[in-house]
């Protein structure tokens, strides 16, 4: 087994005294709790007040608002987020005064050495979807799971809990190798597909990654693997491996499946025996994959069946994952997260498998790199929708060194339009909308903002 670097493990201890730069970001305040839960002095900073920031400072912990070399004052180590760099006030007077600065993503693996369960999920899709299902199932168990989720889970009104139980669940991802500073007992691989190229050299740099996050797991601990997904059984061959999968080979398989409305009903089927029944309440094959992951990382573990069963017919989606947001002139509107080509592919199929007349998908494209790596992928999966609508790209940490542009995508899609801004494509959905469609907001930026306009303009 080998960790990229173990040092931070020296410093999470009771007493000491951490600084935690960007402390109110998605992962970085449950990180706080639990630190501060652990009986760690708790301090940080953010570039501005918010809910999260008042409600760590209700906790006890001082926040300052901005970014000042004095806020690091008494720190015996620094972690930060992944948006704080070496230029950044705080990390560069760390620096200078010996203070060691370590990734979030290494505190998160130091912590979960703490847990006798440690399920780290990761895939190039899916992983917040099925972090979500599997938290719904640990949590139907009453296992008081800790868990970090890349997204909103309704039934936690957040992105994280923290618990008292034996098991951490974390979403795992790939990018920049963050998961390989994990320690997990149980590592799920999803899928493997080409993404992040802005960091991978190709495909074959990306399997190895995922090959080492697998190996990452102690003899005694599982390895839970899409049997479906080609690049993923490659990547991980000759491991010893519990498969998921819709074949007959697979350890957990979903057996009888049908489907009412585009939401599946099948039995999950280990080791060769009827585990359990459900009944989705999501739709689509992807969450058919999802929830055979989520059950066989519970059957690993042990987890009675009942509570699969319990916990994932009470799941409804998490945040941006095939959210309702409301209705237009008689067309819903929904919001999903896809980015990649391969989870567009997965949404517009299970939404044209829906009753609607026309789907209408208004995609934004997250990053240049992905969005010139994938071209012909994207051409071919936004052909699905009936009517296209591309906004301009999501620039998120990049910028356009490449030349390209959403008017490259729209060129190639008949029909297709062109909305530089999200208010002009909220504009062109109030003249197209009409009783019958089903319009999907999608991508990984701020394009759900445009459905947000949409559905309060009536």
């Amino acid at each position: 087994m080998s960790h990229t670097d173990i040092k931070i493990q020296h410093y999470i201890a009771p007493g000491r005294r951490v600084h935690l730069a960007g402390i109110g970001g998605v992962s970085m305040s449950p990180l706080a709790e639990v630190l501060h839960g652990m009986g760690l002095a708790v301090q940080g900073s953010d570039q501005s007040d918010s809910a999260v920031v008042a409600h760590l400072r209700g906790l006890g912990i001082a926040v300052h608002v901005g970014h000042d070399p004095g806020d690091i004052e008494g720190a015996e180590f620094v972690v930060r987020t992944a948006a704080i760099h070496d230029d950044n006030p705080e990390i560069a007077a760390a620096r200078a005064k010996g203070v060691p600065v370590f990734e979030r993503a290494e505190a998160w693996g130091a912590i979960m050495r703490k847990y006798e369960n440690a399920v780290c999920i990761a895939g190039t899709h899916g992983k917040t979807t099925t972090t979500s299902m599997t938290t719904h199932i640990f949590m139907a168990a009453q296992a008081d799971p800790t868990v970090m989720i890349g997204g909103t889970l309704p039934m936690l009104h957040s992105g994280y809990r923290v618990g008292k139980g034996d098991t951490i669940i974390l979403e795992s991802c790939e990018y920049c190798n963050s998961f390989l500073h994990f320690f997990p007992t149980v590592a799920v691989v999803l899928n493997v597909e080409a993404d992040h190229l802005d960091f991978f050299k190709d495909l074959g740099d990306i399997k190895h990654s995922f090959r080492r996050f697998a190996q990452l797991v102690p003899p005694e601990g599982h390895i839970v693997v899409n049997a479906d997904d080609l690049n993923a059984m490659d990547a991980l061959k000759g491991l010893p491996l519990v498969t998921f999968g819709l074949g007959e080979n697979a350890v957990c398989r979903a057996a009888n499946l049908t489907w009412d409305h585009g939401r599946p009903d099948f039995d999950v089927v280990a080791d060769g025996q009827v585990f359990t029944h459900l009944s989705l309440r999501v739709a689509g094959l992807h969450n058919v994959y999802n929830a055979l992951a989520a059950a066989a990382v519970a059957y690993v573990l042990g987890v009675p069946s009942w509570a699969v069963r319990q916990g994932l017919e009470g799941f409804f989606g998490a945040g941006r994952r095939f959210e309702y947001k409301g209705e237009y002139n008689g067309a819903k509107v929904y919001d999903d997260y896809a980015h990649h080509p391969s989870e567009l592919h997965a949404l517009l199929e299970m939404a044209k498998s829906l009753d609607y007349d026309r789907v209408v998908c208004v995609f934004q494209p997250h990053t240049y790199t992905r969005t010139a790596g994938l071209f012909d992928d994207f051409v071919r999966e936004l052909r699905l929708a009936d009517l296209v609508v591309l906004t301009d790209i999501y620039a998120a940490r990049e910028k356009n060194t490449i030349g390209i542009s959403s008017r490259d995508l729209v060129e190639r899609i008949p029909g297709a339009e062109y909305c530089p801004s999200l208010l002009e494509a909220a504009e062109l959905l109030r003249g197209v909308a009409r009783p019958g469609d089903l319009i999907l907001t999608v991508g990984a930026g701020d394009i759900y903002t445009a459905g947000e306009m949409l559905v309060s303009s009536k």
